[in-house]
C-alpha cells in the first residue's frame, strides 16, 4: 500500500512541475498559514506568537479553493504551529479534492500514532519535521531525545514522505548535533535537509567557524549522481558572495498570512499586500516580471527553489524595494537548506 502510494505521489509532483515548466503563470508553491500561534518559542524564530486564534475553518477553505483556481501545485501549511488548527485534517483534504500537492510543516509535538494515521486518511502528501538539537537548550526544544519516539512512529506509520530538517547558526549550544540528527534521519528512511539562520528580512546572517564546518560536511556528503538544482546558489551564499537570480515571489511563490493576505515570503511581509480574496492572473503576471531588490543575499529556500523554473527566462525589468538591515561582511554566511546525508533526493518544495 505504502509503495503504491508513493509511486502515485511522485507521478502527481512530477506532472505538476512539467506543467510548471510549460505555464509559467500559475503559483508552483504556496506557504498558507492557518495558526500564528506556536506551542514554543525558539529564540530564532520571528514566525510566531503566543496568543493568536486558530484561522476560521470556512476562511481557510475559501483559502484553499481561491489557490486551486490560480493553478497552484504545491500548498504547505506552517505557522505558528499548524498543527494546533483543530481542523487542519479537514483543511488537508480540502487541498487534496482541489487537486494540490499538500505538505506540512511542524515541530513535531503534536504527533502520535493517531495523529499519523489522521493525516494519512487527510491524504497528506509530505511533512517536513523541525529537528536543531540532540538535548534541549535555550534556544531550541526540538530536540533528537524529545521527538525521537515520534520520528519512529512516522517511519512505521506514515504513508506520506518525511524530511528532518535542521537550523544551523541559531544558537543552539553544540551546532554538530546537525550531524547526528541528519545521520538519524538517513536511518529512518527520512530525507534530510538543513537550514541556514537568517536575519528578520530572510538576508544572510553570518556563521561561526564551527557552523561553517558543519555546513561543509554536510556538503560533502551530497551524492554524485543525484540532481540538486540549487547546490552552487547555496555555495555562494556560504561563502558570502551574492546570486543573480531572478525571484519569482508574489507569482510562483505566494506566503498566505492568517489574514488573507499574499506577501513575497515570512520575511517580507505586507509587500505586495494583497488579500487572497482579490488576487488575480494581473497580479501573478505583474510579480512575475519584478525584480525583488533583497534577491541577491536571500536565503529564503523555498523562494530559490520555485524561482529554479523560470531562472533561465523572462528577465524582469521592474524593481520592488524592500527593506533591508545592513549585511554584515563575512566569509562564511549562511545558505538556506543545505543537502544532508539522505538515501533519496531532498524534501519536496516545502520550504
Amino acid at each position: 500500500m505504502k509503495l503504491s502510494t508513493r509511486l502515485h505521489r511522485t507521478l502527481r509532483i512530477a506532472g505538476k512541475m512539467a506543467w510548471a515548466l510549460l505555464d509559467r503563470h500559475h503559483p508552483v508553491l504556496v506557504h498558507l498559514i492557518p495558526m500564528r500561534r506556536c506551542n514554543l518559542s525558539c529564540a530564532y524564530c520571528n514566525e510566531y506568537d503566543a496568543v493568536s486564534k486558530p484561522v476560521p475553518t470556512d476562511a481557510l477553505l475559501a483559502r484553499i479553493d481561491k489557490l486551486a483556481d490560480l493553478g497552484t501545485a504545491v500548498m504547505t501549511f506552517s505557522g505558528g504551529e499548524p498543527m494546533m488548527h483543530p481542523d487542519l485534517d479537514k483543511l488537508v483534504a480540502r487541498g487534496r479534492q482541489r487537486g494540490l500537492f499538500v505538505t506540512l510543516i511542524t515541530n513535531g509535538y503534536y504527533l502520535s500514532r493517531e495523529r499519523i494515521e489522521q493525516l494519512n486518511a487527510a491524504g497528506l502528501d509530505h511533512l517536513q519535521i523541525s529537528v536543531d538539537n540532540v538535548e534541549p537548550d535555550e534556544s531550541s526544544m526540538k530536540s533528537l531525545r524529545l521527538l525521537e519516539p515520534k520520528l519512529k512512529w512516522l517511519a512505521e506509520h506514515a504513508d506520506f514522505t518525511v524530511a528532518i530538517n535542521s537550523v544551523v547558526g541559531s544558537g543552539v549550544r553544540n551546532p554538530e548535533d546537525a550531524l547526528t540528527v541528519a545521520k538519524r534521519a538517513r536511518e529512518l528512511g527520512f530525507m534530510s535537509s538543513i537550514g541556514i539562520i537568517h536575519d528578520g528580512h530572510g538576508q544572510l546572517k553570518p556563521l561561526g567557524e564551527r557552523e561553517m564546518k558543519v555546513y561543509e560536511t554536510l556538503r560533502s556528503y551530497s551524492r554524485s549522481g543525484i540532481l540538486r538544482f540549487n547546490h552552487f546558489f547555496q555555495d555562494n551564499l556560504a561563502k558570502g558572495v551574492s546570486n543573480e537570480w531572478s525571484c519569482r515571489a508574489g507569482a510562483r511563490y505566494l506566503y498566505v498570512d492568517e489574514g488573507g493576505i499574499v506577501s513575497y515570503c515570512s520575511q517580507q511581509r505586507g509587500k505586495p499586500g494583497i488579500p487572497l480574496a482579490d488576487y488575480g492572473k494581473a497580479d501573478l503576471r505583474r510579480e512575475y516580471g519584478t525584480k525583488k531588490s533583497c534577491a541577491a543575499y536571500c536565503t529564503v529556500n523555498c523562494v530559490q527553489q520555485t524561482a529554479i523554473l523560470d531562472n533561465w527566462r523572462s528577465p524582469q525589468k521592474a524593481i520592488a524595494m524592500l527593506p533591508l538591515r545592513p549585511r554584515v561582511p563575512s566569509t562564511a554566511p549562511a545558505a538556506a537548506e543545505v543537502p544532508a546525508p539522505t538515501p533519496a533526493s531532498d524534501s519536496v518544495l516545502a520550504g
